[in-house]
């Protein structure tokens, strides 16, 4: 079975990384991208096509909820 492809959203970078870091313990997960802000979310799940994304609320520019809702209607497959 593929690990689950993980795409990473937060605009914190010490918790992306240590988010990463665990997940990357784990042998059915993996991290394909890291995003700082919901923009650069939008445009690496478009890019990546994720399994699963995991999204901070909080970001400058575009938020978690607003990018969550532009995803969801391009990759509605994709767990948010």
């Amino acid at each position: 079975m593929a690990p689950t492809r993980v795409l990473l959203a937060d605009d914190h970078i010490l918790f992306r990384e240590g988010l990463s870091g665990i997940i990357a313990s784990q042998p059915d997960m993996q991290v394909i991208g890291e995003a700082d802000d919901g923009l650069e979310a939008i445009v690496k799940a478009q890019q990546l096509k994720p399994d699963l994304i995991l999204m901070d609320i909080q970001m400058p520019g575009c938020d978690g909820l607003e990018a969550t809702r532009t995803i969801k209607k391009e990759l509605p497959e994709t767990i948010i």
